[in-house]
């Protein structure tokens, strides 16, 4: 123990002495463990981004859309035809064991007005299920009702983007809005959503019961169409259940024979969660893998300066082997030395990585997350460069005859 302690006491001299050989030699750890750790929390925030935007879309939530339709030889996109009803959705949650909740939806776009101000925005014609299939609250009023879907009622629920541009600091409760010149009551306003995955403003949205989309807004020709339906599993794990339950009831109910494409598709959220978490995967790593290079560099740095140092204390080498100094001793006392300045650079690295994503956070309005794995990880790393970069020296230094270290000039 004592021999440690002395040697450790002599490697952290000679680190001393050297103040700015030391700090330069350093640098390079400082600047691959900062950018590791940038990398890491860049990649880490722009999972977590993906995941809130999806999940803020509902959770154990499938979209049930049309199908493609074929005209002349040529394959149209999905959604191209009409294909899905109210009744569809009616069903869906009468006949489905693993389904809480349904919305059909039928969209459109309108101009919106109230007093002197005007707003273009999208109108959806849904039920009063929507909210409780989005996860959605409301800061203020109430819901739309069965009966305001039976009669049609001419009343509607605000996203705030909306508010925010109709009615600024006024309350809208009560209030009559115009959508296509057709009066509206505000009956409700939705809680702020944000953005969504593809960078579409969720709060941009006017609710409205489907009956009156139907016949005042939207003016399909076939009664009862609907652009798309949402539909609400009891739990993530009835998910791939209620998937199968739905198609095979859509299906059954629109006479689909095995040899015949459907006319409709089923997506899982969760499964465009997974896919874009792999993505965003795949990315941190790469960004983290060429971070990483900084290390192997600093490392390289440590080395180099290291096998200097042996050149240039080659005389207290001997004079420490003359006086009783083992191999180990030797050995051990440069290992301490790069690994100093590799845990001493990779505090500093941790320190200037972490700021570092809070400014840019803040400077370019990306979330970024510093995990506990990222710091451990850059700081294990530092270490591992330290004594692995440091190796090499030591044993050459070890290695070295006294009498000829004594005659060394």
């Amino acid at each position: 123990m004592i021999s440690i302690i002395s040697t450790l006491r002599v490697a952290l001299r000679a680190l001393w002495v050297n103040k700015m050989r030391s700090s330069l030699t350093m640098l390079g750890i400082i600047i691959g463990v900062s950018a590791v750790i940038i990398m890491l929390a860049v990649g880490t925030g722009a999972r977590q981004k993906i995941s809130d935007q999806i999940s803020s879309m509902g959770s154990n939530l499938l979209l049930v859309v049309p199908g493609s339709s074929t005209q002349g030889g040529l394959r149209m996109g999905g959604g191209s035809q009409s294909t899905l009803t109210q009744d569809d959705a009616d069903a869906i949650l009468r006949e489905g064991a693993t389904i809480s909740m349904v919305a059909p939806v039928l969209t459109g776009a309108a101009q919106v007005v109230y007093g002197n101000q005007n707003w273009s925005t999208g109108v959806q014609g849904t039920t009063s299920g929507m909210l409780e299939v989005k996860d959605c609250g409301l800061t203020a009023g109430r819901n739309m009702t069965d009966q305001d879907v039976r009669n049609a009622t001419k009343v509607c629920i605000l996203g705030q983007t909306v508010v925010d541009n109709l009615f600024g600091s006024i309350d809208p409760i009560g209030q009559i809005i115009r959508i296509k010149k057709i009066p509206f009551m505000v009956i409700g306003v939705l809680e702020s959503k944000g953005q969504s995955l593809v960078g579409q403003d969720q709060d941009d949205v006017i609710y409205i019961p489907i009956s009156t989309a139907q016949k005042k807004i939207v003016g399909t020709t076939l009664p009862g169409i609907v652009r798309l339906i949402l539909v609400k599993a009891r739990s993530a794990d009835d998910l791939a259940i209620a998937e199968r339950q739905v198609t095979d009831l859509l299906r059954q109910r629109h006479r689909s024979s095995p040899t015949k494409e459907d006319d409709f598709t089923v997506r899982n959220l969760t499964q465009i969660l997974q896919m874009a978490e792999q993505a965003t995967n795949v990315m941190t790593l790469l960004l983290a893998a060429i971070a990483s290079v900084s290390l192997l560099v600093g490392g390289i740095g440590i080395m180099n300066i290291m096998l200097v140092s042996v050149t240039e204390r080659t005389r207290e080498i001997g004079i420490r082997m003359a006086v009783g100094a083992k191999t180990w001793d030797i050995r051990i006392q440069f290992i301490i030395e790069a690994l100093t300045l590799s845990l001493i650079g990779g505090i500093i690295g941790i320190i200037i990585g972490s700021a570092g994503s809070a400014i840019l956070s803040a400077v370019m309005e990306w979330p970024t997350v510093v995990s506990t794995l990222s710091v451990f990880l850059s700081f294990g790393f530092s270490a591992l460069v330290g004594i692995s970069f440091g190796f090499y020296p030591a044993y050459k230094a070890s290695l070295l005859n006294p009498i000829d270290a004594l005659r060394f000039e």
